[in-house]
């Protein structure tokens, strides 16, 4: 249909991740237009609100040239921040972010618990990400995180014409795709992927050093476990981030978007795609 591929993947986001992240491959990107892969770098985050925004320019320049914005990705959030907006949290002051992210997780969920405990009743005590942006928010604006989201600015969903399609396969035919993929990185260079990141010596809270894969090939690469077993670590983190993935969006997207239960073999891509067709 001539269209252009935008990514919503949070990882595939990051360059320094193309094997991790299962980028499109050269041959893939040969056989149509693919924008947001590999656009940053891994010392630079790249928030919802970051993404949102460059999706929002990819979709407008699509459309302008006629042509179809395909968005293809699992990041619940990306997807979510695009179509209801953004909460219109102000930027947050570099030295507060500094010090929050320098700090252990299990610092900043002790003080998360004093200055929001709602947000903290929330969040489990080792979720980095999310402990850290609550922390940030209240100590660099002075207001909780839950009342920032009270307001959506720059959603649009009410402003495009939306065909989504969800892909919720078998949970075994998944689950062995997930021990193959990542067993396949490994062939491909994920070791030596990981050890390049390791040089660079980032900081250790950046989502591109959280990333799946990366913890537990650092694990072989520092000499702590065997290859095999960073493997089966990688294999099993996979497992799990997908069956969370499976759960969020059998669940939060509205019950009216179609929904592909079936697995995702070449054999059915006829049966997937006639899910987009018009309606009526």
């Amino acid at each position: 249909m001539g269209g252009v591929i935008v990514n919503a993947d949070s990882a595939q986001v990051y360059r320094d991740l193309e094997i991790l992240s299962a980028a499109p491959t050269e041959s893939e990107r040969s056989l149509a237009e693919h924008r947001l892969y590999g656009i940053r770098d891994g010392a630079l985050p790249c928030s919802a609100a970051d993404w949102a925004a460059m999706a929002r320019q990819e979709i407008a320049e699509a459309h302008a040239s006629g042509r179809a914005p395909i968005l293809v990705g699992g990041t619940g959030l990306y997807l979510r921040a695009l179509l209801d907006g953004i909460a219109p949290v102000p930027a947050i002051d570099e030295e507060v972010r500094a010090r929050v992210r320098q700090a252990a997780t299990e610092d900043n969920y002790t003080k998360l618990e004093m200055l929001d405990p709602e947000a903290a009743g929330r969040l489990k005590p080792r979720d980095t990400a999310r402990v850290n942006r609550a922390l940030e928010v209240i100590l660099s604006t002075g207001r909780k995180l839950a009342e920032w989201q009270q307001q959506r600015e720059g959603g649009i969903a009410t402003d495009v014409e939306l065909r989504p399609l969800l892909l919720l396969p078998p949970r075994d035919w998944l689950y062995a795709r997930c021990d193959e993929r990542f067993a396949r990185m490994i062939d491909l260079g994920a070791v030596a992927e990981v050890e390049a990141l390791l040089a660079r010596k980032l900081n250790p809270n950046l989502p591109v050093m959280r990333a799946i894969g990366v913890r537990e090939l650092s694990g072989y690469l520092v000499g702590d476990i065997t290859l095999d077993e960073a493997i089966a670590a990688g294999q099993q983190a996979t497992r799990r981030y997908a069956k969370r993935q499976y759960t969020w969006f059998a669940h939060q997207p509205p019950p009216e978007w179609p929904r592909l239960r079936e697995a995702l073999d070449l054999d059915r891509l006829g049966e997937a795609l006639a899910l987009f067709q018009a309606k009526g």
